[in-house]
């Protein structure tokens, strides 16, 4: 798979329940279906037409199944056996599901976190300056606060992500009391551009994250794509020798789990467009911190998948587009000041 073409999926599967859910859970990280379809349904030429990079099979009892065997000897694509009944998407075994098969459809048809990097060129061509959201008096006549930030927002994003955290960016004003953590969905030689891409037309300094060091408040911390970040004793940012857990890179649940333990209620998490459940795990750890979990409207996401996800299991207590939501957050900010 090319990084700006999906992965092509043939997904066959027995009963119409499980077909939905496999085309649903294909479609929202990021990847195209040519084939949907009962085996009693499929006709022999259909294996030899169809060109997919990948055959999903899902069947209650493949022992003895002649489209099996056939497909097995006849198929020019590697063919993945199903990883069980999916569990509704608002269960809270769904995350887990998902990121069992995602990771195996990662390795062997590739990332459609991939089509993020290119995106990134339009941001950094981008000419126009959006007004700004109005600081409130309560925040106007507040003294501006420098140094180590205590209160840390998480911004989230995966597919159509950089075009949201810039707008937000772009209409949050600067000199809040807060700091930002920014973690994108994004293949890893692409890390470097995000900085200049999103952060280019606000008010807000965005960097890549520095080991042993602390967010400060105006800082927006980009973070890494190939090693977790996480905390010390002392609140200090820490770069992990180890990577993320899979699929994703960075992992918004871990993020979010460490940004929680670190931060408890000091704490939230902005999860804008993006493909998959990722942050769907931790949200319920979030909210027991004390922490908010906010999303991005689906009818202004690129991919509204993940902050769909997050609605549904009733976690998100805000949605907007990304001004409202910057809007929301100075409007929470000044209550804290007031």
């Amino acid at each position: 798979m090319s990084e700006k073409t999906a992965g092509r999926i043939a997904v066959i599967a027995d009963t119409s329940l499980q077909r939905h859910v496999l085309q649903q859970a294909l479609l929202s990280n990021g990847y195209e279906v040519v084939l949907n379809s009962d085996p009693d349904r499929l006709e022999p030429n259909i294996l030899q037409e169809c060109e997919p990079d990948l055959w999903l099979v899902d069947l209650a009892q493949v022992e003895d199944t002649p489209l099996v065997d056939e497909l097995i000897e006849r198929a020019r694509a590697p063919v993945l056996f199903g990883e069980g009944r999916a569990p509704e998407r608002s269960s809270e075994n769904y995350p887990r599901w998902e990121r069992s098969l995602f990771g195996k459809l990662k390795r062997l048809v590739g990332d459609p976190a991939k089509a993020v990097g290119p995106s990134l060129d339009a941001l950094l061509l981008e000419a126009q300056r959006p007004s700004r959201v109005e600081l409130p008096k309560a925040l106007a006549d507040t003294q501006l606060k420098s140094g180590v930030a205590d209160q840390v927002w998480l911004l989230a994003a995966s597919l159509g992500g950089p075009a949201a955290v810039k707008a937000f960016l772009d209409a949050l004003p600067g000199g809040l009391p807060v700091g930002f953590i920014y973690a994108q969905h994004i293949d890893s030689s692409f890390e470097a551009m995000l900085p200049q891409a999103v952060g280019r037309h606000s008010q807000w300094h965005v960097t890549a994250a520095r080991d042993a060091d602390a967010v400060r408040y105006g800082e927006v911390i980009v973070a890494p794509v190939l090693s977790e970040l996480g905390f010390s004793e002392d609140g200090l940012m820490q770069l992990s020798d180890r990577g993320w857990p899979e699929p994703y890179s960075p992992s918004i649940d871990q993020m979010m789990l460490n940004l929680g333990r670190q931060y408890g209620n000091r704490c939230g998490v902005i999860a804008f467009s993006g493909m998959g459940s990722d942050g769907s795990a931790a949200a319920a750890y979030v909210i027991r911190q004390g922490g908010l979990i906010w999303a991005q409207r689906a009818e202004t996401c690129a991919c509204p998948s993940m902050p769909d996800c997050l609605r549904e299991g009733g976690y998100s207590s805000f949605n907007g587009d990304p001004r409202e939501l910057a809007a929301a957050l100075v409007s929470h900010l000044a209550e804290q000041c007031a």
